[in-house]
């Protein structure tokens, strides 16, 4: 279905059809956290309001078939895009798919599982903005963009204690996959309404926990930081006008890890009381792993949440 198309049928289905979802895509290369950004996103509103899809299950070739190919899973070729495609279409329309199972943990390809899409989407991935065809179907659209040595120690942290690697191992599927990274995953960075790159400000503590800068495209309508970023709140974040890679200006939210965690609480219920809603803070937002919070992680789930708000009640 062409992209202009999909558009269509989605306006139709706000009529008088029987609704659709909202769409949320979290695109980034392995490791770059897009996993623990939809986490802290699904349990902020309960998995009943939120379906999320990794489509990295659309997978070609399990691991051991991967071995002997001239490409790594970055590669279109070694993933089953068309499928790809043609699902996010369905779920953008509100209708069930049937998706493939990949599974990290041992590589292997499991049986495929029944989605229902529910009031919010997420898709997270490798590949989701790779085609005008896939972006065509989200509402909103981020990319994570860490710098390469944060995501480097991300990825061996991981991949050696979760999914059966030797740091060597790691290392070298890094070097891999390098060309394609840059051919494949990369430039969808582009295409994003919103760019995380989660880093360490230069000049402090090196120990201190990374802060985030959010980069917030006038391609869809931004929250109103006005009333939020106010003298008080500046030791936990600022926004300003900067250039965007293209030279374009774009406006950069910059949130600090070192502010006072009452200060970064007071942003945090500001932001969440210009969400209109009358519950308390989620606590899972800002959550890295059992027992390790991030307040910059925090208010970028909540900036996304507003995204997923906005698009809610503008349909």
């Amino acid at each position: 279905m062409p992209d202009k198309q999909v558009n269509l049928q989605r306006a139709w289905r706000n009529g008088d059809g029987p609704g659709r979802p909202i769409m949320l895509a979290i695109a980034g290369d392995s490791a770059a956290g897009k996993t623990t950004i939809t986490k802290g996103l699904v349990d902020s509103l309960g998995a009943d309001r939120i379906t999320s899809i990794c489509v990295d299950d659309y997978h070609r070739y399990d691991r051991t078939e991967r071995k002997n190919l001239p490409f790594t899973p970055l590669h279109p070729d070694c993933n089953y895009v068309e499928i790809m495609e043609q699902h996010l279409q369905l779920l953008a329309l509100g209708h069930p798919i049937l998706k493939p199972v990949y599974n990290h943990k041992d590589g292997t390809l499991g049986r495929p599982v029944l989605i229902e899409p529910r009031e919010y989407v997420i898709i997270e991935g490798l590949l989701p903005l790779y085609s005008k065809l896939a972006r065509a179907c989200f509402d909103a659209t981020v990319y994570l963009d860490p710098p390469e040595p944060v995501r480097y120690e991300w990825k061996i942290k991981r991949d050696v204690s979760k999914r059966g690697y030797t740091e060597e191992a790691v290392l070298a599927d890094l070097e891999k996959r390098e060309p394609e990274s840059a051919q494949f995953i990369r430039p969808q960075r582009s295409q994003a309404d919103i760019v995380i790159r989660f880093d360490k400000i230069e000049g402090r503590d090196p120990d201190e926990p990374l802060s985030a800068t959010l980069l917030l495209r006038p391609t869809i309508s931004h929250p109103d930081l006005a009333n939020i970023l106010t003298d008080d709140h500046r030791e936990a974040m600022h926004l300003k006008l900067t250039r965007d890679d293209d030279g374009k200006p774009v406006d950069a939210l910059h949130i600090h890890s070192y502010a006072p965690r009452e200060i970064t609480k007071d942003v945090e219920q500001q932001i969440w009381k210009e969400l209109g809603v009358d519950e308390e803070v989620p606590e899972s937002l800002g959550t890295i792993e059992a027992g390790k919070r991030s307040e910059p992680l925090a208010i970028a789930q909540l900036i996304l949440l507003y995204h997923m708000f906005q698009a809610k009640h503008s349909k």
